[in-house]
Parts: C-alpha cells; structure tokens; sequence
C-alpha cells in the first residue's frame, strides 16, 4: 500500500504509475490549468491526467514545462496522461489524435494513453492504433477508460496486448465491485475518475463522522478509501491549498470496519454518463 506521494503502483508491462495524480477535467485552458499543473508538481504530484476532449492540453503542457524546471526535476520523473476522443476512434485518425496531443502538450511521448469511450464498431481499430504506438516505442503504456467488462472482454479477444489501465468513474456511490475484481484478475490497473463524486459526497454524514475520528477532510477519506482499495486516483482540483491537503493521505490508515461502512454507501450511482448508454 502507498505510504508516500510518489509511491507507485506496477503496471503488467513493467511501468510505473503513482497512486495518486491531478486530473484536470473541465479546468479551463491558460493561466488556470497552468497553475494547478505547476503547484501539483511543486508540492510532489507526479501523474498529470488530461484528455483531447479537455481542450487543455496546451495550458498542461506549459504548466509541466514551467513546474519541472521549477522543481528541478526531469520530464522522466512526471507520469503524463491522454486520452483519444470518440470522433478520432480509427486507426489512422486514433495515431494523427496522438500526435496532436504530443505537440499541444509539448511533449515527446506520453507515459498512458486512452481509448476515452468505447464506441461500438470503433474502438476495435483504435486499439490497433495504439499497439502500434506502444510497440514502436512512442507511448509507455496504453489503456482504456469507461469500459464494462463486456467492453474489456470484446477488446481483449482480438487484441494482442492487453489494455493495462482502465480508467472509469468511481466513488463510494458506484463502488463497481465486480469490474474491480475482473480488472485484478486480469492484471488491468483499476482507475478512478471523479473519485469525490464531483463533490456531492463532501456533506455525507457517514464520511463526515469518518472524517472527524481521524481529523481528516471527508475528501481525504475517500481517496484514502481508493488507495486502500489498489485503485489509483486522479482527483480534479484547481486551488493550491485543496492539492496539498489532497496529497494528505499517507499519513493514516482506515480501519477494516470504516472501509467496510464506505463499501456500504454504494448504490451504484453515477454522475456521469453510462458507457453502455453514452450519446456518442
């Protein structure tokens, strides 16, 4: 279990990826973005998640360029997170998307890269794209995000590398302990996006009386409730003082009974879309 920031977790192939990373979903391209990315990286962040579809890629690439030399570190110590989006799903258009995301971000390869959705009659040939990617050395890692089992099953029957992450929401209101375990089983790193339900669990009384017994943020909690669980996480922040307390977690343990009464608040409920029912 991680007991530090930059603790990480082995992917099937080797390749290591943190626990815990900023996600920067809906965080608005410039100064913004910029600024999360670089005090992320300044207090010890070292996993960046973005996306095509974020239209941030640009601010993120400028805040990893400015907080790696702020940091005095190196672009090989920063986990980079893309993923395509569903209008690039193709073969062709799947490696073009990639190497626009390379040249908005500034970089020269991504550590994880993401089919986002799994549309239907698309991802099959997406995924090829990203083999190649993968075996021509120019991603570290490739994967998935928002997909069921029969996704993952479908993908993997053709496929001839196995996805190694999958990213998809989860929180203690959508627990998705059955793709949990389908993912342990075959070796695919579980993910977790919007981990603090878009903020709707912040005034839950049974994570507020949680919170309470260890002096702890209710956000602290269940992201302390993910690691506890092998899953990574990527909460979206913004303000300076929400990512250092954020990075707070490695400093308490929750009992098997605390995890036990988050398990128990699951109702498998999202907010956002179903993937097998998502409007591409």
């Amino acid at each position: 279990m991680a007991k530090h920031l930059q603790d990480t977790t082995t992917l099937s192939n080797g390749v290591k990826m943190p626990w815990l990373g900023l996600g920067v979903f809906k965080v608005e391209e410039g100064p913004v973005v910029e600024e999360a990315v670089k005090a992320a990286i300044k207090h010890g962040y070292r996993s960046i998640d973005t996306a095509a579809v974020y239209q941030n890629e640009q601010g993120v690439g400028r805040g990893i360029r400015e907080g790696l030399k702020e940091a005095g570190i190196s672009r090989e110590d920063l986990f980079v997170t893309s993923k395509v989006w569903n209008s690039d799903l193709g073969y062709e258009s799947t490696l073009a998307a990639y190497e626009t995301s390379l040249q908005k971000l500034g970089l020269d390869y991504l550590d994880l890269y993401l089919i986002h959705w799994p549309v239907e009659g698309k991802f099959a040939e997406a995924w090829k794209a990203l083999e190649k990617l993968y075996k021509d050395g120019r991603v570290k890692a490739i994967g998935v995000s928002n997909f069921h089992i029969h996704h993952l099953q479908s993908l993997m029957k053709d496929a001839e590398i196995k996805p190694m992450v999958d990213q998809v929401e989860f929180h203690p209101r959508l627990a998705q302990k059955e793709l949990r375990e389908f993912c342990r089983e075959q070796g695919i790193q579980f993910e977790a996006w919007s981990p603090l339900m878009q903020g709707e669990l912040l005034d839950q009384p049974v994570l507020k009386e949680i919170a309470e017994k260890y002096q702890k943020s209710v956000a602290q909690v269940i992201l302390r409730w993910d690691l506890q669980h092998g899953v990574v996480t990527i909460p979206k922040l913004i303000k300076e003082h929400r990512i250092i307390e954020n990075a707070t977690l490695f400093d308490f343990e929750l009992t098997k009974e605390d995890m036990d009464r988050i398990d128990g608040l699951n109702e498998n409920r999202r907010v956002g879309p179903d993937p097998d029912n998502f409007d591409f």
